[in-house]
């Protein structure tokens, strides 16, 4: 970054010529000016030296002046002499005195804007921000040369992990070395900005694009002094070509875009690198119709709560559910993958899941008003919930407010995707075991750390991800039966339950039986069932086998 180099007229170099020129009148041997930026700088020597003058031995110090500024900056001016140096009268001290407080408040109010400029333009890590980002692109549109270049958002992937292999420090080491990377790929035209923790956007010339997503897709960073320590650092990214005939009417227009797409690069499976296109387009005007849609829906109870039974495997008795969301809009039924995506984006989706709940704690008040036998009913919380600091106090109350007992209501949590996530999910799990309420872990096997998950958390049930359930006259010693079976086995010996999902055949019913995983939930039973068509499974108390 380059201080200013002007100030009421003048100019850097003015200001060293008449520095010399009172050096040279008053038979002075240097002048210093020092600038810091607080007070602790200064006690810590951490500051900067602006001017420096020296014409020969610096023996005495004859003037030293000191001032400190509104925003609490430091700015310090010395003045030497030889000792053989004639002494300065009054008249004379008094002109020094003067062109130095010349030079402090020139070396002040520089330095200000400078300091000014990178607090606003670079974060604490000395990082271009968005704001860098957003100043750089309306430039670009202000010259019409944005048809000439590329933006992207991206997102190092598995970051938290790299960190927790490696320390946080080398971590930051990681990044720079990453982003440097990405800066001479981009090049002198195009711009690297951190918009926060491990997100980034950069915007660079066409001619760049190729080299960019290669370093984007995945490379190896060397993060010792030797070479032989490397670690690959890949990024989840949205790219956005702009087009010729592009009219940005706010930066916000091409921020919007390259984040849709660098969010379906983080869901969208093998592909880490998505192109916004038109598809996208529609699809964003989807999701906006999603959320102007949500708070009428909710008010008016459009979404129901169907019951996908869970049995036990020995005698088919129904021995829980698993409460799913449907949406009943305009006399069809919404797929839940049309809106709950949409919904995860945001933390709307808390929303959700908090009718979803208080309904059905009405539904087995209901039951048990009306004498019907009552099972658990699982109810799946997001991962956005995470951030709620007061989530226990939420449920808790739900539940309480229809007074239902605890034992009646499992909250099923997937697998968290960060250390940061895990120590919140911990924290949650030990507060509603300490409430007596079952918790269960979703899609086991398929998040982060999942060994450490059921070491540290306290969980009631672990529901097997369907993807370890044996297909259809699979072997023994196929993978998937090996992991079946010490899944199962581990779960059981850890004191689990252990719920298989997606049972969808005799073959695989029999395999839950050899392996002693007891209880099965999928559609070789039933399909997820509207309340009343549960109620009558419920009437029934169990399946024929």
């Amino acid at each position: 970054m380059t201080a200013m180099t002007q100030y009421n007229g003048y100019d850097l170099d003015s200001v060293k010529e008449a520095i010399g020129e009172m050096c040279r009148i008053f038979s002075l041997s240097g002048f210093k000016a020092d600038y810091f930026e607080s007070v602790r700088h200064e006690l810590m020597g951490k500051g900067k030296v602006f001017l420096k003058y020296e014409t020969g031995n610096q023996d005495k110090e004859i003037l030293k002046k000191r001032e400190v500024s509104r925003s609490a900056s430091v700015t310090t001016c010395t003045l030497y002499a030889r000792n053989d140096a004639p002494q300065l009268d009054e008249e004379e001290h008094r002109c020094i005195g003067l062109l130095t407080d010349m030079v402090m408040t020139f070396v002040t109010r520089s330095e200000m804007q400078s300091t000014i400029e990178r607090l606003t333009f670079y974060d604490d890590n000395g990082y271009q921000n968005l704001r860098s980002f957003i100043r750089y692109v309306d430039q670009l549109n202000s010259q019409k040369k944005l048809g000439e270049y590329s933006a992207v958002h991206f997102n190092l992937r598995h970051f938290s992990l790299i960190n927790q292999q490696i320390g946080r420090a080398m971590g930051d080491v990681v990044i720079q070395k990453y982003i440097e990377m990405l800066q001479n790929a981009v090049g002198i035209g195009g711009l690297v900005c951190r918009v926060g923790g491990d997100n980034f956007v950069a915007i660079f010339k066409d001619n760049a694009t190729e080299n960019v997503l290669t370093i984007l897709r995945g490379v190896p960073v060397t993060y010792d002094d030797y070479g032989s320590k490397r670690v690959m650092v890949s990024s989840s990214t949205g790219v956005f070509c702009i087009p010729e005939d592009f009219v940005m009417h706010v930066p916000g227009d091409i921020i919007d875009v390259i984040i849709s797409a660098s969010t379906a690069a983080k869901s969208g499976g093998k592909d880490s690198v998505v192109f916004y296109d038109d598809n996208m387009r529609v699809d964003k005007k989807r999701v906006m119709v999603i959320q102007q849609l949500l708070p009428k829906a909710l008010k008016e109870e459009e979404f129901k709560v169907f019951y996908q039974p869970k049995i036990d495997v020995k005698t088919g008795e129904i021995v829980g559910a698993e409460a799913l969301c449907r949406w009943l809009h305009d006399g069809r039924i919404v797929p839940p993958m049309e809106f709950i995506p949409v919904l995860e984006q945001t933390m709307e989706i808390c929303q959700l899941d908090f009718y979803m709940l208080d309904h059905v704690c009405a539904d087995i008040k209901r039951w048990m008003d009306e004498g019907r036998k009552v099972v658990r009913i699982s109810v799946n919380l997001s991962r956005k919930h995470m951030m709620d600091f007061d989530l226990l106090e939420h449920i808790i109350g739900i539940i309480d407010r229809h007074n239902i007992p605890h034992h009646f209501i499992e909250i099923e949590l997937t697998e968290t995707t960060t250390d940061v996530e895990f120590k919140d999910l911990k924290r949650v799990v030990n507060g509603l075991q300490q409430a007596g309420i079952c918790t269960s872990v979703d899609d086991f096997g398929m998040g982060y750390s999942s060994l450490n998950l059921i070491r540290e958390i306290p969980w009631n049930v672990l529901k097997v991800d369907r993807s370890f359930l044996p297909l259809e006259n699979e072997t023994e010693d196929s993978t998937r039966s090996i992991m079946f079976k010490y899944v199962v086995a581990m779960a059981k010996e850890l004191g689990l339950e252990c719920i298989a999902e997606g049972v969808e055949t005799k073959g695989q019913l029999e395999v839950l039986r050899e392996n002693q995983c007891l209880v099965a939930q999928g559609y070789y039973f039933d399909k997820p069932l509207p309340v009343d068509s549960f109620e009558e499974k419920l009437d029934m108390h169990c399946y024929a086998l």
